[in-house]
């Protein structure tokens, strides 16, 4: 089998409605933008697809770099050309989801030709997932209550908050939440990013003493010493590499140094379903969780065959009401893909083909 074809496709995307925010100092949900499939054919009649929000620039990459590698060669050889992007890499400074968008076609295409849902080709682990409740941020306490309790009678199993950034405030609302719904419900906090060492250390405190399961990305991941500072001064598990870069190569200096309870993984920043495996399975080397960061179709496939992930996570952006994800069912779970590859046919097929695609795909 080769690759005859690769192409993106540009697809306009409307803007989020209502828009949401993210902690003080990022930018909040994006208004309308051009988002992007690629679409890779092969000789023997199998197409993969992956999509990224960000088109323009993985139309330019592709134009530039990519097409020429992956002409001609068998999409089968997923491992030689993960290593060539990492070549590439070198030159371009790929953004992450640029990588990934390439394997996880790859993927698709392998599991069309094997006639197996991806997560079977790699080798299923569960065919169910719990999902946690991921919110954005919202104004106030009151507010963060009132989410938290649609949340769990939409059947959510777990909540996991990102806050406004500022550690005292963030303390107050951590605290409240655990005070309201209780000792028995698992809750996370995600920092953004946010935090410098001291403020870090400040409220990784006080999430411990609220019994937290997990304090996610309270610094920038740019320095491993600072992580390992922080992991002398706290007691709550630290959940770590997320958005560094380098894939499971950052990820192992995090774990070396001491500074890393848990490590993120997931297909969009760790260089598709490769390199999210790898971050997985070194993880499990060390008896560690490997924390599948973000939902979507490829990261479903990731949580169905991974044994060290526990949760899905799905974004919950609105407060009047909240709504639940489509994937995630009365009691809290995500089923595994069904179908051959990735499974976006079987989506096109429920909710319609997308027209930038629609001349392509059937």
């Amino acid at each position: 089998m080769k690759i005859t074809r690769v192409d993106v496709v540009l697809a306009p995307r409307p803007a989020v409605n209502p828009p949401f925010r993210w902690r003080t100092g990022l930018p909040g949900s994006e208004g309308t933008y051009t988002g992007a499939w690629l679409v890779i054919e092969t000789d023997e009649g199998h197409t993969g697809y992956a999509f990224t929000v960000r088109g323009t620039i993985l139309a330019d990459l592709v134009e530039r770099r990519i097409r020429s590698e992956l002409l001609g060669v068998n999409p089968l050889r997923r491992e030689w050309l993960w290593h060539r992007m990492w070549e590439l890499d070198r030159i371009e400074e790929f953004p992450l989801y640029t990588l990934g968008a390439v394997d996880d076609a790859l993927w698709d295409i392998a599991g069309k030709a094997a006639g197996l849902p991806v997560h079977e080709l790699i080798g299923s682990f569960r065919e169910e997932i719990p999902a946690y409740a991921s919110t954005v941020t919202f104004d106030t306490i009151e507010e963060y209550l009132n989410v938290a309790d649609q949340c769990l009678g939409l059947g959510f199993p777990a909540i996991k908050l990102h806050a406004w950034g500022d550690w005292k405030r963030d303390a107050e609302l951590s605290v409240r939440l655990r005070e309201h719904v209780g000792p028995d419900i698992p809750l996370m906090f995600d920092g953004s990013a946010g935090f410098d060492l001291a403020d870090a250390i400040a409220l990784g405190r006080v999430l411990h003493e609220a019994n937290y399961l997990w304090y996610e990305e309270p610094m920038r991941e740019f320095s491993v010493t600072a992580y390992k500072l922080l992991s002398r001064r706290v007691n709550i598990p630290l959940l770590v590499a997320e958005t560094s870069d380098g894939a499971h190569m950052n990820s192992a200096d995090f774990i070396a140094a001491g500074a890393a309870t848990a490590v993120r993984t997931g297909t969009t920043y760790r260089g598709g379903l490769t390199g999210a495996l790898r971050t997985a399975h070194l993880a499990d080397s060390f008896l560690m969780r490997a924390e599948v960061h973000g939902g979507g179709l490829a990261n479903r496939h990731l949580c169905m065959a991974i044994p060290n992930t526990t949760y899905y996570e799905s974004l919950v952006t609105t407060s009047s009401p909240v709504v639940r994800a489509p994937e995630v069912d009365a009691r809290g779970m995500v089923r595994a893909p069904e179908g051959p590859g990735m499974g976006w046919e079987g989506v096109w097929a429920a909710e319609g083909v997308p027209p930038e695609l629609a001349a392509r795909a059937w």
